[in-house]
Formats: structure tokens, sequence, C-alpha cells
């Protein structure tokens, strides 16, 4: 008897250590994911290798690429850095944010933030570089979390920040990571490639002007080449920090363990492209990497929105999306085999704008909005420009305050209205604008103006409409003229002596 008791006790012992031994093991294989989130500030989907031809060198960007998984159609539902970074940090459609629609808005504190949420649970958050913004918020943390922007070095050119964003990505893992054992979540916001560029540093680079690619709603000369060519200096900044930051986590053993997204707010800081809805403007670029878990070499037709970023963060994270977000997660096609549409309900995205920079003004007030609503799905871009009348990007008499200063600007202001250039770039637009995307991808012919695309027009701008008043959009519901009258805290203007006025800081 008390051999058989002493052998069901050696039984009951290595049971309960084989029990022991295999929750660690399952708590090891289980451990939540690391989150890292690459977004440039004002960088063309086209820029990137990933997505075909381009005189632009993005080799770190295109390694991920082609071991992960490519994204054709992401939108970022506010072609402006505040309203789309809004959205992502959010989960929820631009209309939906009230103050937050606009660019240097104070964001309302009723709003959750994902990286906010997730340090609730117990990830590790932080950002550099550029996180949300420009604007003000309430919040102990920038909604894109603390900030971690120390560290700094010297630029190669004088149009690139001093913040040295791969030393501070470094940082954060070395004082959290590493120290705590915890996953992470970290926004990486370079400030590049937004203005003002060093001009001529693409010659100190050595690149040629005969190698830019320029849109064909610009006239082709040096001045617009060289521009351009400044512009490609500083996405491929973005590119290198991108691959000293993978370099970080592979020394740390942490890169399988890593859902790695690559994108970008709007379009490149050019007229007619950033803030505009415009096909360059809002089309985004998106690239998802996550060893053993997205299967590489992928590319997929769904369409997917900023709104749609939060809540796949939060399903990566082992969390379920916060009741407030009303975009929908798409881990589905990160878990999917497959190419091509794989979701066939992601078949469009909606898009939209309020008031970007001010500038603008008539008899109904200053610093007025240029509302749009506009959707787009595989074959057609259709939007509603709703207050026709105003100039799209600001008055002409304040310098279209909504197109950021460059030599490009400056190029076609000095063509004088009814050069087609300039008005393809400043001039007024008619309430309805129709662009076949296939055939058309610049947006150059509006289809709208033809009657036998009347129906087309009437189709999509029903379908449009049916989800934005579903989502309580208070520009289709009635009472869109509330966006003019949320406060901007950036800078001011005097309309009488047509000057900036300067803007006061923040007692924050």
């Amino acid at each position: 008897m008390k051999n058989l008791n002493y052998f069901l006790l050696i039984v009951l012992i290595v049971f309960s250590s084989c029990k022991t031994q295999e929750k660690k093991t399952l708590k090891k294989t289980n451990k939540k994911p690391n989150i890292l989130f690459f977004i440039a500030d004002d960088a063309s989907m086209k820029s990137f290798g990933a997505y075909g031809d381009t005189f632009i060198n993005t080799p770190e960007i295109d390694k991920l690429s082609k071991q992960g998984l490519v994204f054709n159609n992401a939108y970022n539902c506010n072609p402006k850095c505040a309203p789309a970074r809004a959205s992502l940090v959010t989960g929820m459609y631009s209309w939906q944010l009230k103050a937050a629609a606009n660019h240097w808005p104070v964001f309302p504190e009723e709003f959750k933030f994902y990286p906010h949420l997730l340090m609730e649970k117990g990830y590790d958050v932080g950002f550099t570089g550029k996180g949300w913004g420009p604007g003000e918020y309430a919040t102990k943390y920038n909604p894109a979390g603390p900030e971690f922007n120390k560290l700094k070095l010297e630029p190669p050119h004088s149009g690139i920040s001093n913040v040295d964003y791969a030393a501070n990505f470094e940082k954060f893992l070395a004082d959290k990571t590493d120290k705590t054992g915890t996953p992470f979540c970290f926004w990486f916001g370079t400030k590049e490639p937004h203005r003002r560029y060093e001009l001529d540093s693409w010659k100190k680079e050595g690149k040629n002007l005969k190698d830019a690619t320029i849109p064909p709603f610009y006239p082709d000369n040096e001045t617009i080449r060289g521009d351009v060519l400044d512009y490609a200096v500083e996405v491929e900044w973005f590119d290198t920090h991108i691959g000293k930051a993978i370099k970080s986590l592979e020394k740390r053993g942490l890169l399988e363990n890593t859902l790695i997204l690559i994108s970008s707010d709007h379009g490149m800081p050019f007229p007619r492209v950033k803030g505009q809805l415009y096909e360059e403007g809002f089309h985004v670029p998106l690239i998802a990497y996550w060893k053993g878990k997205i299967k590489a070499g992928r590319t997929v037709d769904d369409f997917v929105n900023f709104p749609d970023f939060a809540p796949t963060i939060m399903e990566v994270a082992g969390e379920k999306p916060h009741q407030q977000m009303s975009g929908k997660s798409f881990t589905d096609i990160f878990f999917s085999d497959k190419s091509g549409q794989i979701n066939s309900n992601r078949d469009h995205a909606l898009l939209g704008k309020e008031r970007h920079d001010i500038g603008r003004a008539n008899e109904d007030g200053i610093n007025l909005s240029y509302p749009v609503r506009a959707i787009r799905n595989s074959t057609y871009l259709y939007a509603h420009n709703i207050k026709p009348e105003r100039w799209p990007v600001g008055n002409p008499e304040f310098g279209f305050r909504n197109v950021d200063p460059s030599p490009t600007k400056d190029l076609l202001v000095n063509l004088k209205p009814n050069n087609k250039y300039y008005e393809m770039s400043f001039g007024k637009r008619p309430e309805e604008e129709l662009y076949n995307i296939i055939t058309d991808p610049h947006c150059m012919n509006n289809l709208a103006l033809l009657p036998e695309y009347k129906e087309t027009c009437k189709k999509l701008r029903a379908e449009m409409e049916a989800e934005l008043i579903a989502q309580g959009d208070p520009r289709t519901l009635g009472n869109g003229d509330v966006f003019d009258k949320y406060p901007y805290t950036g800078r001011q203007y005097d309309y009488v002596n047509r000057k900036s006025i300067p803007r006061k800081k923040s007692k924050k």
C-alpha cells in the first residue's frame, strides 16, 4: 500500500509538472503581438517602389512588401494631416468626429484613442516624430501615445527634421520593452516628406532632372522637376529610418512577433494633391508584414479606409474594438492566403473634407470650409462639391492657403487665371465630378459634365448619401455649417490687411 501511494504521488508530481510546463509554453506561444506603425507625412502612394515603377528609391519598404501584403485600395477618409490622423486613432469617419473633422482643431474630449486603450490593457505605447496633429488635445499624452523625440541628429539637408526617429524607437525598446517584456504598440511617424524642402537638395544626392516623373496636371519643366526630386530625397529618408527600426527589432528577436504596417496620411504636398479629393490626394499606400502570420507576396484589392485601422489593431492585440469605432477590422485579409478581392463587401470607400487651412471667405462669413463628400469604387470616383461657389483651396486674394508654399505653387500661380494648369490646381469646381479611374487615373476628364453619365452620378450619390446618413453625417443631414463654427487653433488671418496673425501658444 505504501509503495502504491508512493507511486501515485510520483505520478501526481510528474503530471502537475507537465501541466505547469504546458501553461508556460502556452503563455509563451500566445504572447500578444507587438504592433509597429510607420506613417510618412505627405507621401504619395506611387512614391513607393511596391506600387510600380518610380524614380524614388525605397528598398526597405519594397523588401517588406515582397515579404508581406500590399493593399491596392487603401484610403485616408480625409486628405489632410489632422483629420486623417484623427480617423486613424479613433476608428471613426471624419464627419463623425465633430471638430476633429477639421484641420488644426481642438480634439473633442469624448473620443477614445486606440493607443490609449492599449495602454490601459498593459501595452507599452509610444510615438516618435509626428503623432496626431496639428491641433490641441486634452489628454495627458498625444492621441498617438507618449512622446519619444529627445534624441537628435544632424540632418543631411535643412528641410529634414533633426529628430532621430530610429534612435528614439531604439530608446523606447530599451526603456520599455527590454525591461518589462510586455508587448508594445509604437507609432513611428516621420515628419518627412512634409515641406519645407532644402532647395536643390536633389543635386547633393546626385539625382538627375530627367529621372523625375511629372503628373500631367503640371507643366513639365526644370522648376517642377527639381521640386519633385527634392520631395524624393525626403521620401528616401523615411525609407532609411524604416530599415534602421527593423534592425532594432531583429537584434532583439522581436521581428517575428511584430505586425508592421506602413502607410502615409495623404499625398505629396503639391497643388491638386495634398488636401484635395483627387486620386493622388486620398489614395494611400498600405503594406502589412507579419512573419508567419501574413502570407508573403500577396496583393489585395479590398477597399480599406483609415477608420478601419483602429479596430484592426485592437483585434490584433486580442482586444475588442471600442464601441465608438465605426470602422471595420480587416484582420480577415491578413489571415487569408489569397490575393485579389478577399471580402466582396469591401468594394468602395467613402471620403470627405471640411475646413482645412483657413483663407476662405465670402458673404457667409470667414474661415469657411470647402465641404466635399465622395465615393470611390473600382471604376469611378464621384465627388459632390457641396459649396461650389467657394474657392476649393482658399481665396486667391489670400494666396490659396490650402496649398503648401513651394516652387511648384509659385510657378502655377504666375500662369494667371484661364491657364489650364492654373485652373486645375486653384480654380472653382462644378457641383459634381465623376472620373473613370481606370482610364483617367489623374482625374483630368470630368464625366459628370456629359449627359450619358447622369444616371451613374445619380446612383453613386444615392449610395454614398445613404451610408452618410446612417453614419450621422451632419453635412448630409442638413447641419453641415456646424463645421465652420468649430475653433481653429492654427495661424489666424487678418482679412482686412491680408496678413497672418501669429498663433497663440496653447497653455497645455
